[in-house]
């Protein structure tokens, strides 16, 4: 087998994403918006590609379907199965593996479930052939996903401009937040998908509360604040920037978070 040329990348985004579990705990909702999206049915096989810290998981789980999930983190798989023991779903399968490259067999689920997970995968067309080989015919596909045009998607297009450019071919993550993109990645393989939305909401007490949580626990933006603590005055200028940049988001002691869903079923 050839050499993945975004080895690399991926181990840094390993390696970034191990700090990201206290932002989970703001997620269950969104997860159970997912799976009732979704029509998770009772004894279906699901797997959530970039299942973090489990939470999509463990919702599906609860619904009777036999689930396995699958990241590229160690220490968030860690997260994941305390969360399932805890809540006594300790019969789903976790998996450290990549969403470019499923380590199951061909027509292995009835679902594929994503929560802001694989759009993090460099190459999307690489991606969604994975998720459509391992589904059974007839099968489905759902994710959540951030859009460009929304805080998050913006979030991330801000530390972009800021930090060193991703290899060559790799995508940017809030593209597939764009339904027409979605669409058209989703191609012949797969149905005219179905999309809504929803609102993920973080209690932040202020702009600066939440900017803090975020530079302590999301791996792009702490990576980014690290890369510049022995620039005092360029860190200060980017700290304003990014408030100024989620200030609008920012009422009734809430930061707002707009998010996509799509589900489609394979041909």
């Amino acid at each position: 087998m050839s050499q993945d040329p975004f080895a690399e990348f991926k181990k840094r985004q390993r390696d970034m994403w191990s700090s990201f579990a206290p932002t989970a705990t703001f997620t269950p909702p969104v997860a159970g918006h997912l799976v009732k999206f979704a029509r998770i049915k009772p004894g279906e096989t699901v797997l959530d590609v970039g299942t973090g810290t489990g939470v999509v998981a463990i919702t599906a789980a609860r619904s009777g379907a036999k689930v396995t999930g699958l990241d590229l983190t160690p220490e968030l798989l860690e997260v994941a199965r305390e969360n399932a023991r805890i809540a006594r779903h300790e019969e789903i399968v976790w998996t450290e593996g990549d969403a470019e490259q499923l380590p199951y067999a061909d027509a292995s689920f009835d679902v594929v479930l994503s929560q802001f997970g694989h759009m993090f995968a460099p190459r999307p067309e690489v991606a969604i052939a994975e998720m459509r080989r391992v589904l059974k015919p007839g099968g489905q596909v759902a994710f959540a996903t951030w859009p460009p045009e929304h805080f998050v998607g913006r979030m991330f297009a801000f530390v972009g401009r800021n930090s060193p450019p991703p290899p060559a071919g790799a995508s940017p993550p809030p593209l597939w937040g764009n339904p027409a993109t979605v669409a058209e990645r989703l191609g012949a393989s797969f149905d005219a998908p179905f999309f809504d939305r929803g609102v993920m909401a973080y209690p932040a007490l202020s702009v600066e509360h939440f900017r803090l949580f975020i530079e302590r626990s999301v791996g792009p933006v702490q990576k980014l604040v690290e890369s510049l603590a022995g620039d005092p005055q360029k860190l200060e200028l980017l700290r304003a920037e990014f408030e100024a940049l989620a200030a609008p988001y920012h009422f009734d002691n809430v930061l707002h978070q707009d998010y996509l869903l799509t589900r489609a079923h394979a041909r």
